[in-house]
């Protein structure tokens, strides 16, 4: 009997000590991703929660708990197999790509076609940037040197600025300088012109006209004035000297 419980003691401690077996290993989250949008085979393509709760459920059903970096290495292949072409993202939802569609066309103008060179032929140097220099003589003497103050030529030869306006024939006759005039006017004889605009001369009429009429009968001594402005006199009527 005691050997018995030795042996099934030391069978206990065996099972104890023997290490555990290791968790199988995920795989990779790209074949997870294309498994998981071909289970839910939605119309319209699935969306990051759905393919997200799905590969959550086969993990934890086959291969034990979820990992900690679950979200952040599923954007990270889903943004790596929508920029490799593996995957199309339309209205955020990722598609599988139909193997028989044509390729994608990429942004911006397409590159030229090469053509092949010649066997043998060395590959031309690419041109540079900008114009290229202008070709010199090696016999030609030097250019002068140019003055700081001098302005650059222009590529057409014409000066700059506007060019003055061609002047007629008769412009130098018209254009002659008038005598100068006398200023002084006492030196003629004449009275020297007061300041302000001179008054306007009046014709031969204006003087009958306008004779001042005649300045009213003063008031009584010791009667009442009256309220108010007195009322005007109207001048008496005047013959013309026409008439």
């Amino acid at each position: 009997m005691a050997s018995e419980e030795l042996q099934g003691s030391d069978l206990h401690n065996q099972a104890q000590m023997a290490p555990a077996p290791a968790p199988t290993p995920l795989p990779p989250y790209p074949e997870m991703i294309l498994a998981a949008i071909q289970a839910l085979n939605e119309e319209n393509g699935s969306n990051k929660s759905a393919i997200s709760k799905h590969i959550a459920k086969d993990i934890e059903a086959t291969y034990g708990p979820i990992p900690p970096a679950h979200s952040a290495l599923l954007n990270h292949h889903l943004n790596k197999m929508k920029s490799s072409g593996q995957l199309m993202f339309l209205k955020n939802n990722y598609l599988i790509p139909d193997p028989n569609s044509p390729p994608r066309r990429g942004r911006g103008r397409p590159p030229k076609p090469k053509t092949p060179l010649p066997p043998g032929a060395a590959p031309l140097s690419p041109r540079p940037r900008g114009r290229p220099p202008k070709s010199h003589d090696p016999n030609a003497p030097p250019p002068p040197p140019k003055s700081p103050n001098a302005a650059a030529p222009s590529l057409s030869g014409k000066k700059r600025g506007r060019p003055p306006k061609a002047k007629p024939a008769d412009a130098d006759v018209d254009s002659a300088p008038a005598p100068a005039q006398n200023p002084d006017p006492a030196a003629e004889g004449a009275t020297p012109r007061g300041r302000g605009r001179p008054p306007k001369a009046k014709p031969a009429d204006a003087d009958v006209d306008s004779a001042p009429a005649p300045a009213p009968a003063p008031a009584a001594e010791g009667a009442p004035r009256g309220r108010g402005r007195p009322p005007k006199v109207k001048p008496a009527a005047t013959a013309s000297v026409g008439a």
